[in-house]
């Protein structure tokens, strides 16, 4: 009985964590280019009573199965699923979605490079394409003064009319790929880094070798759904509560011992 309030325990936990991944998966439904989380578990070590195949009799019949006891459920991960959100035309010529394989390359105030599936995008003063958080867009392009329109191509090609009708090419936009993108680190504010998990960067321009191409004027909105979290939101609370009352069953069949001497 003892065991059964621990084992109770390691799965309220659990559900405890599970809720946790839920609820960010929910506030950040309207957060461009969010990836949903899940949560992922495994069950804890056995404790073998009997083991499989020893001896039953001492005629040398044998237990098919054994007595193996189970001693709980503990978290292996928290994984991003990295399918690809809902486009949302905004008619923002700097707001650019990449449909397909790929993340947008930034350069963070320390230095560092940051890949972002986010591309709503502007221009800092010195006319060079920004994040909302202030970091430059990697390789950087630079929006000259007298720009009446930019045209941003599906392989990244930036072009800008300015004075007559030809169009100036200013730049060349290249995406990130991950042999591995769930294994990116989390750094928060739309960000990845790379890691030893999600391999090293694979650079090109979009629309080639596999790589995505980039839509102008709209904006990959996060993948969770709502329906999808609410069913796993009542199931994981629902499992929260059933280990709550494993507890309280194991309880009372130790007060019920305790009080067979009474």
């Amino acid at each position: 009985m003892m065991r059964s309030l621990w084992t109770a325990a390691t799965g309220m936990a659990a559900q405890s964590l599970n809720v946790d991944v839920i609820s960010n998966n929910i506030a950040n439904v309207n957060t461009i280019g969010f990836k949903r989380g899940r949560a992922n578990f495994e069950d804890l070590m056995y404790q073998q009573l009997k083991a499989p195949g020893s001896a039953a009799s001492a005629a040398g019949t044998q237990l098919p199965t054994g007595i193996q006891v189970g001693l709980g459920v503990r978290t292996t991960s928290v994984s991003s699923i990295f399918s690809e959100g809902s486009f949302k035309q905004t008619k923002n010529p700097l707001d650019l979605a990449i449909q397909g394989r790929g993340f947008f390359q930034v350069q963070l105030a320390n230095g560092q490079t940051a890949y972002t599936r986010a591309g709503s995008f502007s221009m800092d003063a010195n006319g060079q394409l920004v994040t909302q958080n202030g970091n430059l867009l990697q390789p950087s392009i630079t929006i000259p003064a007298n720009t009446k329109s930019i045209h941003i191509a599906a392989d990244g090609t930036i072009s800008a009319v300015q004075a007559g009708p030809t169009q100036t090419v200013l730049g060349q936009i290249q995406v990130a790929d991950f042999l591995n993108p769930a294994g990116l680190t989390h750094i928060g504010s739309n960000l990845y880094q790379q890691s030893n998990a999600s391999g090293t960067a694979t650079v090109g321009n979009p629309n080639a070798n596999g790589l995505g191409s980039i839509g102008q004027g709209m904006v990959e909105m996060s993948n969770v759904s709502m329906v999808e979290e609410m069913v796993n939101l009542i199931a994981g609370q629902r499992a929260y509560e059933m280990n709550s009352k494993a507890i309280q069953a194991s309880d009372q069949m130790l007060q019920t011992a305790n009080n067979v001497k009474r």
